[in-house]
């Protein structure tokens, strides 16, 4: 083998192992996944990250008040009475979690990673208004201590009623 030879498999190997750092150096940029919340309805789910989520550090009240009021693409729909049911990440459940429709908090914080709500009829008429057609919830990530403020990230789902 010749000199000329040798100096071309090692400019090649150089080459190769550069084009493997590179590329791990791409993929150690990206972002981690956030941790998934699921809202099933019947036989149908739909799953999403966060919509606002800093690595499972406090983002605050107002924050997370912000994120819930954002509109949510991913949606389901939601026949009258039928259970809604939510899962979430067991790094969600550990924290705690509440139910917020239209930016305010509806239920008191969960440490499940599973929870339904049976024949609730989230479409009801309200105070003589119409049954509205769509409804945006989300779930947030919320300290249950007593004492604590703290929020730690928004899910946000689009739910349709069924029987508009």
């Amino acid at each position: 083998m010749t000199t000329m030879q040798s100096a071309v498999r090692r400019r090649r190997a150089v080459a190769a192992a550069g084009a493997v750092s590179a590329g791990l150096l791409v993929l150690s940029a990206c972002d981690k996944p956030t941790p998934r919340v699921t809202v099933t309805v019947g036989s149908h789910s739909v799953s999403a990250e966060a919509k606002c989520y800093d690595d499972g550090k406090d983002i605050g009240r107002q924050e997370a008040t912000k994120c819930a009021l954002k509109k949510a693409s991913d949606g389901i729909e939601v026949p009258q009475s039928e259970t809604l049911r939510i899962g979430v990440d067991p790094e969600i459940a550990d924290t705690g979690w509440a139910l917020w429709i239209n930016g305010q908090q509806v239920t008191s914080v969960y440490k499940k990673t599973y929870y339904s709500f049976q024949g609730v009829d989230l479409f009801a008429d309200q105070q003589g208004q119409a049954a509205p057609k769509t409804l945006y919830i989300s779930i947030v990530q919320q300290n249950k201590a007593a004492q604590s403020n703290e929020f730690k990230g928004v899910w946000n789902f689009k739910l349709q009623n069924a029987d508009a």
